[in-house]
């Protein structure tokens, strides 16, 4: 399908707290290099601005980002802040916080709750801003987000962050966090080869809440990327509308609800293009089933 001229106003909006989104975002991990973040050829940098760039102008004013996300020439803070900054009004920039890196980019113990603030105040330094539109607290094995949603919580009283949410997390997680504080999204694992075991996207739908999931493109791939083979399934769609496989993951997963935004990210410009113009697909009902029975096979 022709992708240069779609905007991202194609895939429709939905409301973050007060913010008002395109459906189909940017996610900004993939900018600092390899998936594993520390390892492998760090990505150009003029290269990595340019397609941040491109995005705002095919109309993208979801950014999502963590000052966690580095590899060992990179920052993906830093690049949007070079990028973008002075920030434009209607620019939402999506943050997590939990995970903690040390130095040289290894895995640290995950925050405890007065470690939050901290870890905050580096992403509002990182990025230039006097506050952060939405931060997610990305759930680490706690079996209850309470003490650090908490936290967050009063970092949004104080004004630091606007709106919350949650990553990585199961229902009762959700429940816990709506009882100090309201929850615009929840961004879990979710695509073609990763069901929703947990009932996330229909608890967010039941709520009004934003389901935006990661790893929608890579599939079974995950962080390492998207894997070589693909579903016969998702080609044979592919064909029928002359879009790539990666089109037809976004197409499928934005229709699967409203309320589900996509954050696909890429380094590579004609993907960002392929991946805007995703908004833009409209699957049929049959073929939503015939792609829908490769999530089925997979669970």
């Amino acid at each position: 399908m022709t992708s240069h001229t779609v905007p991202a106003a194609a895939s429709g909006t939905w409301v973050l707290g007060d913010l008002t989104v395109n459906r189909i975002g940017f996610g900004a991990m993939r900018l600092t290099g390899s998936a594993a973040f520390h390892d492998g050829t760090p990505s150009d940098r003029g290269r990595a601005i340019a397609v941040l760039r491109r995005a705002v102008e095919l109309g993208v004013d979801h950014i999502d980002t963590a000052a966690f996300y580095f590899s060992r020439l990179r920052s993906a803070n830093e690049l949007i802040n070079s990028a973008l900054a002075p920030y434009a009004d209607d620019l939402v920039i999506s943050t997590k916080v939990g995970p903690a890196r040390d130095a040289c980019g290894g895995w640290a113990e995950p925050a405890r709750p007065e470690e939050l603030r901290g870890q905050v105040e580096e992403n509002l330094r990182q990025l230039g801003r006097d506050h952060l539109d939405v931060v997610n607290f990305r759930v680490m094995g706690q079996e209850s987000v309470s003490d650090h949603f908490g936290a967050l919580s009063e970092l949004r009283d104080a004004g630091l962050v606007r709106h919350l949410g949650i990553s990585n997390a199961r229902p009762e997680h959700l429940v816990q966090a709506e009882a100090i504080a309201p929850v615009v999204c929840v961004q879990n694992r979710y695509g073609l080869d990763a069901p929703d075991r947990t009932g996330m996207l229909r608890a967010c739908a039941e709520r009004g809440i934003a389901f935006v999931p990661f790893f929608s493109i890579a599939g079974e791939g995950g962080e390492a990327g998207a894997v070589h083979g693909e579903h016969d399934e998702v080609r044979a769609v592919g064909r029928a509308h002359g879009a790539s496989p990666a089109q037809v993951r976004l197409a499928w997963i934005l229709q699967q609800g409203s309320h589900v935004l996509a954050i696909p990210g890429t380094r590579d410009p004609d993907h960002l293009a392929d991946n805007v113009a995703a908004g833009a697909l409209r699957l049929t009902r049959d073929e939503l089933q015939l792609l829908g029975s490769v999530g089925r096979s997979a669970s």
